[in-house]
């Protein structure tokens, strides 16, 4: 093995005394290095980008979110809220109610949600930093809209002599024979608007939860949902237990990941997806590594009879070759990850690449990145090198 590794090290970093195949080899080493290069700069753009998107989700959703498995109704006794405030590892709660709304404002017309919140609501999420204009509610007939929402109905902030109307149907059976009672309807106004993505601008209207139990007719022990701020260091499934032994009907938790699990989803399958696509390219580059080892061994012939000869079998031939092939495959890998590292660096540092104006393309650095372009090197390298090495026989050397 170490007389394999020896000559397999010479041969590496040793001229052919053809010209041509000392090109081809450059030609080989070239595309390992740019290929190893591009994915890791594009796992390490994609690393950005799903940061960039989840983001958004650290300031609008909650650490944990608690349904009712069935129906829209969680019931909450005055003896369940005092046990809420007894919950070990929970840091603040908020009581929610959500439900889908028309909204009406100068002959304009939209469907939106509303979601009403209770004070704690700015203790479990952090939503009133996103207002862009105006301040978070103050008093019970004050709404906060989202900015697409405001700019479809035209919505100013703290305009007194044309009020938001919002309409949300009664709750009941049978035929409605008077379309005019068929809704619950209050006048609102704006206090302020929010941004924080195209999905949330457009979806949610948050309003103090009195005005949603008004609209929706719902009890004081009547919610949608309660939305949980977790300590630092507590994990998920002691809190969810212990909510479990307060409440009688079944409920679903999720935390913030499964709250999102279709963007999670969407990014992780545009990864693998992008990941294959360079892969493949990787491929291509790599398996020139094989038409460039064969041109070593035709070269070398007279040197592998020379081996044969000293007492080299034609396995230790072999691994002369396969040796080499693994050698250039990861020294070209290793360089190319070292390469990729430093764009990626100086685009952290110097925002080389602008989305827009004021926003860098984002970018991360993660070890995760580093050892699957290396895994993905060496395995290439590996199977490259023994179909390279596979090439010399017997005839070859007799």
């Amino acid at each position: 093995m170490r007389f394999s590794f020896y000559i397999a090290k010479r041969y590496l970093f040793s001229q052919s005394s053809n010209n041509a195949i000392n090109i081809i080899t450059i030609i080989a080493a070239t595309g390992v290095v740019v290929g190893a290069m591009s994915l890791f700069i594009v796992l390490s753009g994609f690393s950005g980008l799903k940061d960039f998107s989840l983001q958004f989700s650290s300031v609008y959703d909650s650490d944990l979110k608690v349904l009712p498995e069935t129906g829209k109704i969680i019931r909450i006794s005055p003896q369940q809220d005092e046990r809420l405030t007894q919950i070990t590892g929970v840091d603040s709660y908020s009581k929610v109610i959500e439900e889908r709304i028309f909204l009406t404002f100068k002959g304009k017309n939209y469907i939106s949600y509303i979601k009403g919140v209770d004070e704690n609501f700015q203790k479990v999420n952090s939503i009133d930093s996103t207002l862009i204009v105006g301040g978070w509610i103050q008093n019970p007939n004050e709404v906060v809209v989202g900015n697409e929402i405001s700019r479809i109905l035209s919505l100013g902030i703290y305009d007194y002599s044309d009020l938001l109307e919002i309409y949300v149907p009664k709750p009941g059976t049978g035929q409605i024979t008077d379309p005019n009672q068929a809704f619950n309807k209050t006048k609102v106004v704006v206090s302020g608007i929010y941004h924080v993505n195209e999905e949330l601008n457009s979806k949610f209207v948050f309003s103090n939860i009195d005005l949603a139990k008004g609209l929706l007719a719902y009890s004081d022990e009547e919610f949608s949902s309660i939305e949980i701020k977790l300590m630092s260091e507590t994990t998920e499934q002691e809190v969810i237990s212990q909510l479990e032994s307060i409440f009688d009907q079944p409920l679903t938790f999720k935390n913030r990941i499964q709250q999102n699990d279709a963007l999670y989803k969407m990014l992780n399958t545009e990864n693998l997806a992008v990941y294959l696509i360079f892969t493949l390219v990787l491929i291509i580059a790599i398996f020139n590594i094989i038409a460039s080892i064969i041109m070593i061994i035709l070269d070398k012939k007279h040197n592998i009879k020379t081996l044969k000869y000293l007492g080299s079998t034609l396995r230790d031939i072999r691994r002369i070759f396969y040796l080499q092939g693994v050698f250039m495959t990861v020294l070209g890998g290793v360089l190319g990850i070292v390469l990729g590292i430093i764009v990626v660096f100086l685009q952290l540092q110097f925002d080389l690449v602008m989305i827009t104006s004021t926003l860098p393309y984002p970018v991360k650095l993660k070890l995760i990145n580093v050892l699957v372009v290396l895994i993905t090197i060496i395995v290439l390298g590996v199977i490259a090198s023994k179909i390279a090495a596979s090439r010399v026989k017997n005839s070859l050397i007799s």
